[in-house]
């Protein structure tokens, strides 16, 4: 047992599905130590198996509703308390909802908010110190190219995505001369039933034209991660609308994603 103690782990964040597992996969199949942390317990002993089967990497898993406040610290007593080398953390748990703000319900988008920024940032804190025990460390934040613009309907998920871009690219550069490498995923439709559980059914059609497969956006995720790239947006259709943010109008590009994601 104290062998295993002494194994490097990544943790990853909303791992049971969607790009959080992807990258579960991808991370295994490098031959790399798996804590897996998500709200579905079933899910998680499925996904656990799975790669303890295909790929013989230790897995542990800790089912969490990451929306809470006290989860961030109950991760980090849980990690302590088994003695986990963490060497990589990928925040990815996170979600968004989908109406005009007024319309929307004020407590559902406060959870929003806690699991997309809080959560977050107190992971990053309270396991930077674990982290910065390794000679070289990895935190990889999933924002979205939402970061780049307001989107109307979207204005509370996208504002918080800009801020984990924001909080990254600082923090980024207040480790620039530390072990720890911290990176920002942001990516654009992929289909992982975010459309869905955001009330997007209608966007969801659409979305299936330019949607990336969640294997896909992994894989380049944790590439430019493991480069040490300060941002990582997959696809080439998702870079230039990235540039074109940066260089129009921002009435012009908030004009044009209300009329993307307008409600009825």
């Amino acid at each position: 047992m104290s062998e295993i103690k002494k194994l490097k782990y990544a943790m990853v964040t909303g791992a049971s599905k969607g790009i959080g597992r992807s990258m579960a996969v991808a991370l295994a199949k490098r031959k790399i130590n798996l804590l897996l942390v998500a709200r579905s317990a079933d899910e998680l002993h499925g996904l656990q198996n799975d790669i303890k089967k295909k790929y013989g990497v230790e897995v542990d898993i800790l089912s969490i509703d990451l929306s809470l406040p006290q989860s961030p610290k109950e991760v980090t007593d849980w990690v302590n308390a088994k003695n986990y080398a963490v060497y990589i953390l990928i925040n990815n748990a996170g979600y968004g909802l989908w109406g005009k703000f007024a319309a929307l319900d004020l407590t559902a988008q406060l959870e929003m908010c806690q699991l997309n920024m809080n959560t977050v940032t107190s992971l990053c804190h309270l396991l930077l110190p674990i982290l910065s025990k390794e000679k070289e460390a990895y935190i990889l934040n999933v924002s979205s190219t939402a970061a780049y613009q307001a989107v109307p309907t979207l204005a509370i998920y996208s504002a918080t995505k800009a801020f984990i871009l924001s909080f990254t690219r600082a923090l980024r550069f207040e480790l620039k001369n530390t072990g720890v490498s911290v990176s920002c995923l942001s990516p654009g439709p992929v289909d992982t039933g975010f459309a869905s559980r955001a009330g997007l059914d209608a966007f969801s059609k659409m979305a299936e034209k330019f949607n990336m497969q969640p294997d896909e956006v992994a894989e380049i995720a944790i590439k430019g991660m493991f480069n040490k790239k300060s941002e990582i947006i997959p696809g080439f259709t998702n870079i230039i609308s990235v540039y074109a943010n940066r260089i129009l109008p921002k009435g012009f590009i908030e004009k044009m994603a209300a009329g993307i994601y307008k409600t009825k």
